[in-house]
C-alpha cells in the first residue's frame, strides 16, 4: 500500500468531534501527509449571496449562523494546523459535497465520524455511510461511541 499523501477530515461538530479530528491528524502525522478539513451546512438557510456554495472563510457575510459556523471551523484549523487554504465549508449535501471536494483536490483518504447507527436509521442512511459508499478513496469511518 502506498502512503497516504492527502486527507480529508469531515467535520460535523458533534460532541466527539475532537475525537475524529485527533484520528485524521494521527494518521496524517503517520504519513506525512497534506491535512485539509470541510464543513458541509446542510442544516441552515443559505443567505442570498454571490458566491454561490463555497464560502469564502476570509470574508464576513453579515449573517450570524454563518459566520459562527466560520470561527468553529476557523478554530478546528488552527488546532489541528491546518493551512486556511485547506478548509473548506460549502453549502450542500454533505455526502455530495465531501465526495466532490476529494476528488477535485485529490484527496486520497477521507475520515469520517460514525455513529454506528442500526435499523431505520441504517438503511435512510448516514453520511459516512454515504461517503463510503461513492467516495472514489479510502474512507476512514471513526466509531462514535454513546452518541
Amino acid at each position: 500500500m502506498d502512503a497516504y499523501q492527502h486527507i480529508l477530515l469531515a467535520l460535523d461538530y458533534s460532541a466527539h468531534g475532537d475525537w475524529v479530528a485527533q484520528r485524521a491528524k494521527s494518521v496524517a502525522e503517520k504519513y506525512q501527509a497534506k491535512l485539509s478539513i470541510i464543513h458541509v451546512l446542510d442544516n441552515i438557510p443559505i443567505p442570498d449571496t454571490g458566491y454561490g456554495t463555497v464560502i469564502p472563510l476570509a470574508q464576513d457575510s453579515g449573517y450570524d449562523l454563518l459566520e459562527a459556523e466560520k470561527a468553529k471551523l476557523m478554530q478546528v484549523g488552527e488546532k489541528l494546523g491546518v493551512a486556511q487554504a485547506d478548509r473548506w465549508m460549502i453549502w450542500g449535501s454533505p455526502r455530495q459535497e465531501i465526495v466532490q471536494l476529494a476528488e477535485r483536490e485529490q484527496v486520497d483518504l477521507i475520515v469520517v465520524g460514525s455513529h454506528g447507527r442500526h435499523g431505520l436509521s441504517l438503511l435512510l442512511g448516514s453520511t459516512a455511510n454515504s461517503v463510503l459508499h461513492y467516495a472514489r478513496c479510502d474512507v476512514m469511518a471513526i466509531r462514535l461511541l454513546n452518541a
